[in-house]
């Protein structure tokens, strides 16, 4: 077995359990929704919000739920492990960016900028560059993906505890 499959068959069981809590958070996330859009929030000033503050959230969810399923594959060649990692990770850079750069003044507070969109685009580009360094060093490229999907799964729980604050805030009528 080559280094990549090697390093790779010790890294399914953490890549395994990242797609199931991405995938439990994500439906818990949605029942914060549910839950929301029973309180009767304002359909205008929310519709803005959900694609500020909601959608992003969801897509780092969704990010880790399928790079975590993508690298459970068996078989993986060093080019296909590296593909899936780098085009999931450029994806995320060019999702956050266009977060960064269209919604910059949509975010109620500076701090949500960070958040939203800085920390995220540093947590793709380590998806980047561990998928780069699988063609070299396997295990230290898989350590990276790892640190970059954990980056993005801690990122996301964040956001949804704001989300789920702001949803549940008695002052928000």
């Amino acid at each position: 077995m080559d280094q990549l499959g090697s390093s790779l068959a010790l890294w399914v069981p953490f890549y395994s359990a990242m797609t199931q809590v991405a995938a439990a958070l994500i439906g818990l996330l949605f029942v914060v929704i549910t839950l929301g859009a029973q309180q009767g929030m304002e359909a205008m000033k929310d519709a803005a919000k959900i694609r500020v503050y909601l959608t992003p959230t969801v897509v780092y969810f969704g990010s880790v739920l399928i790079l975590g399923a993508l690298l459970t594959f068996p078989n993986h060649t060093p080019l296909s492990a590296t593909l899936c990692v780098v085009l999931m990770g450029a994806g995320g850079i060019v999702y956050a960016s266009s977060s960064l750069i269209g919604n910059k003044k949509s975010y109620e507070e500076r701090r949500d900028l960070m958040v939203y969109a800085i920390l995220p685009f540093a947590a793709y580009g380590m998806l980047v560059v561990g998928g780069v360094l699988l063609l070299s060093n396997a295990q230290l490229g898989f350590t990276l993906v790892a640190l970059g999907m954990l980056s993005l799964l801690t990122i996301s729980v964040r956001n949804s505890w704001a989300i789920a604050v702001d949803v549940v805030r008695p002052d928000r009528r």
